[in-house]
């Protein structure tokens, strides 16, 4: 691809990847996939998580569902192992991959011929992988600058929108915590501090992280307000 067609493809994919948070971003990618990319009919995102658990986001097509579903239970297929070994796996053609023996006869019987998965994001608690799909034997025989193009900018989108989530989780459990702090107040006609300092031991006594502890406390609370509601 020529300079023109670079710069082209650049405009197209920030237009594309809009800021958000994970769920929206991740979507917003396997979309661009489909409009950016050349061969690319379908994608999908699969993702692993720290308990081992394997799951299928943003597919573009319901189609993705069995097939991704097919990967995960095989344990082979090159979504899975983007998503749990190596980095970026291409089958131009799946039907005579030998990696793939057989989830290629399931993928093959929907009409995909070709795939391709790219790791995008390592995260502490999860991986992710884009899972691209053609039904034209020899597409992403070499994804090109376009590919990695694409790579990059949506690496940096999935950044972004990881420090959003992470930022707005810190924002609940600091609400959280604060209502629960207020509750206790109230209760036992604590100070601030003590109220702050009692959660915490029960934390540490339970060892049970204290967003928990809070969450739970202000379940308790809304629990008993709404049977006394119900009984009155």
């Amino acid at each position: 691809m020529d300079a023109t067609g670079l710069l082209e493809t650049t405009e197209r994919l920030s237009k594309s990847l809009t800021p958000g948070d994970l769920d929206h971003t991740l979507s917003r990618i396997t979309a661009a996939a489909v409009e950016v990319l050349p061969e690319v009919e379908y994608a999908s995102f699969t993702i692993k998580h720290a308990d081992g658990r394997v799951e299928t986001v943003a597919p573009t097509d319901d189609l993705l569902w069995g097939v991704d579903a097919a990967q995960y239970e095989l344990r082979e297929g090159p979504c899975y192992d983007a998503a749990t070994e190596d980095v970026h796996v291409l089958s131009p053609d799946l039907a005579n991959d030998e990696r793939f023996p057989r989830y290629a006869a399931t993928a093959v019987a929907t009409g995909i011929l070709a795939q391709a998965g790219l790791r995008l994001f390592d995260a502490p608690k999860s991986q992710g992988a884009l899972n691209l799909y053609s039904t034209t034997v020899g597409s992403f025989a070499d994804l090109g600058e376009v590919g990695a193009l694409f790579t990059h900018h949506s690496a940096m989108a999935i950044a972004y929108a990881q420090e959003i989530t992470d930022l707005q989780e810190a924002l609940r459990s600091r609400r959280t915590i604060g209502q629960a702090i207020g509750l206790l107040m109230e209760r036992y006609t604590l100070t601030d501090q003590r109220a702050f300092a009692f959660l915490t031991r029960l934390s540490q006594h339970r060892n049970v992280k204290l967003r928990k502890v809070s969450e739970e406390l202000v379940a308790d609370a809304q629990r008993a307000g709404e049977e006394s509601l119900t009984k009155n």
